[in-house]
């Protein structure tokens, strides 16, 4: 190939490079947080997503590991299945709970 067809070739590639970038921009965030749900007791010590209750203001505020009342976003449909020891059922919840110890 010679410069004008490299050139040709990279300012295409680029072309759709931020025709994919601008695609995903676009696309609606109910979208991406439908695959997605909080699960309270799941995430370790200032590693938790947000509004993680009393004594914490957000993201990565936590005190302590599977702490009941912080949450992470997790796929949808897993919250139930991850482990975790402080809480009542040895799971995940969809709620904040009160730590067992």
């Amino acid at each position: 190939m010679n410069a004008t067809t490299n050139r040709f070739v990279s300012s295409a590639a680029l072309a759709l490079a931020l025709g994919s970038v601008l695609a995903m921009a676009a696309t609606p965030a109910s979208a991406a947080d439908e695959a997605k749900e909080k699960c309270f007791g799941v995430s370790m010590k200032a590693k938790n997503d947000c509004a993680a209750g009393a004594g914490t203001t957000c993201a990565g505020t936590s005190k302590m590991d599977y702490q009941g009342n912080s949450w992470k976003y997790v796929p949808a449909g897993t919250c139930e299945q991850i482990k975790s020891p402080t809480s009542p059922t040895g799971m995940g919840q969809k709620v904040a709970f009160q730590e067992k110890m």
